[in-house]
């Protein structure tokens, strides 16, 4: 092969830039810095010939989906929980990323389903205030009342239905009145699950009630603005005080106006 057909890459180090929720950035990047690759590869065909292809990887970084535990976004203990963000834009040297999808790991399924017991399960498909369609996936299993000497606990198919329903609606109702910031607060505890949990106590006793899987099906048209927004760098403003005395709110990479004269 000749020297002149081998591509010429030039490599360099991106950080992946997580959302940040309420106080909290949802894998901090001052903690946890996901560090992909992004080259520019230059492949010359002919030296008396002007046509280049050049590729830039970090064209090719949009889309891409990135697997990451909670425990590691957070330094939180909770380690059955994955969370997906999509890469959605690149900005120099960070990736924005969006959430994507969340799922618990094999383990944590595997652990939770035992004998004597009734496992029950239910899935919706809902749409937050900003356009997001999800598909939300839920799992809970029957315990022994209290004061129950019996060794099983299996609900009857009556009581099934009647909490599979209530698990639906306190779903919908949890994200169908939320933008999609506020139902990954949501998930990142896990309060559906807990107000599932505390509203079937009259139904049949739960514990492991979970949201085990989201998915996104559709997803809003692309706007940086929001994305930005998202990550905390989009609508950040400062206090300045003028020369007057007043104070004025001035948004993120103000420039005061050219003087025509001094």
């Amino acid at each position: 092969m000749d020297n002149q057909d081998a591509p010429i890459t030039f490599a360099d180090i991106g950080i992946t830039k997580t959302p940040q929720l309420a106080d909290t950035r949802l894998g901090k990047c001052s903690y946890k810095k996901c560090k992909v690759l992004i080259n520019v590869t230059i492949k010359t065909t002919n030296p008396s010939n002007s046509l280049v292809e050049i590729k830039i990887a970090s064209d090719g970084l949009k889309g891409r989906v990135f697997e990451i535990s909670l425990a590691d976004l957070q330094n939180d203990e909770v380690s059955f929980r994955k969370f997906k963000l999509m890469a959605e834009d690149v900005q120099g040297r960070n990736v924005l990323t969006n959430f994507h999808g969340m799922d618990l790991t094999r383990d944590k399924l595997c652990s939770m389903v035992k004998k004597w017991q009734t496992l029950i399960e239910a899935n919706v498909d809902v749409r937050t205030t900003d356009g997001y369609l999800l598909r939300m996936f839920c799992i809970g299993f029957t315990k022994k009342k209290a004061m129950q000497n019996k060794k099983t606990c299996y609900a009857q198919h009556t009581q099934i239905k009647t909490i599979r329903k209530k698990m639906v609606d306190i779903i919908t109702k949890e994200v169908s009145t939320n933008d999609m910031k506020e139902v990954v607060n949501k998930l990142i505890p896990d309060s559906i699950g807990k107000d599932i949990e505390k509203a079937c106590q009259g139904i049949y006793p739960l514990h492991d009630v979970y949201v085990r899987k989201v998915k996104v099906l559709k997803k809003p048209k692309f706007d940086l603005g929001k994305l930005m927004e998202l990550h905390g760098e989009g609508s950040a403003s400062k206090t300045v005080i003028t020369e007057s005395g007043e104070t004025v709110e001035r948004p993120e990479g103000y420039e005061p106006p050219v003087l025509q004269s001094v």
